[in-house]
């Protein structure tokens, strides 16, 4: 342990390469976008320390302000690539809103079947509008619950 110590009071580089390895870990082990940051500022510093004589304070300064400005730069100009403002990738009925489909069950008390994205749904008629006919177009216009659709004729 006093050989790891040594070497990282005597060659700083090292210590700032391995919290660099340790952030980026985490981010890897994560994937929450904001230790990826830390870890690059981390790598700058630890090349910056190559270059100047080590001064841990002013080195851990740097460090923040360098992780605070890259934090804010990365996450205006390199958003996390999983993030979308669409619906929930898990709400199906949800993703068919705006979608077209057809009518394959006559609609009765208000309530038939559509065929829409491959599957077909019970829906309702929107707005009390006049039910269509088997094979006529539809347009989803709201899904209200898990397996029920609300439609309006597409035109």
């Amino acid at each position: 342990m006093s050989f790891l110590l040594n070497l990282f009071l005597t060659y700083p580089f090292w210590a700032w390469m391995a919290a660099a390895a340790v952030f980026l870990a985490v981010e890897l082990a994560t994937n929450t976008g904001y230790l990826l940051w830390p870890a690059a500022s981390a790598a700058v510093i630890g090349f910056v320390t190559l270059v100047s004589p080590a001064n841990p304070p002013i080195d851990a300064l740097a460090f923040a302000l360098l992780t605070i400005v890259a934090t804010v730069i990365g996450r205006r100009y390199f958003p996390h690539p999983f993030r979308h403002d669409g619906p929930d990738v898990n709400d199906r009925a949800g993703r068919l809103i705006g979608l077209t489909g057809e009518v394959v069950q006559p609609f009765e008390a208000g309530v038939g079947r559509v065929f829409v994205d491959g599957t077909e749904w019970a829906a309702e008629m929107a707005n009390g509008a006049a039910p269509a006919a088997v094979g006529a177009r539809i347009e989803v216009v709201e899904a209200p619950g898990a397996a029920r659709l609300k439609v309006k004729t597409a035109g």
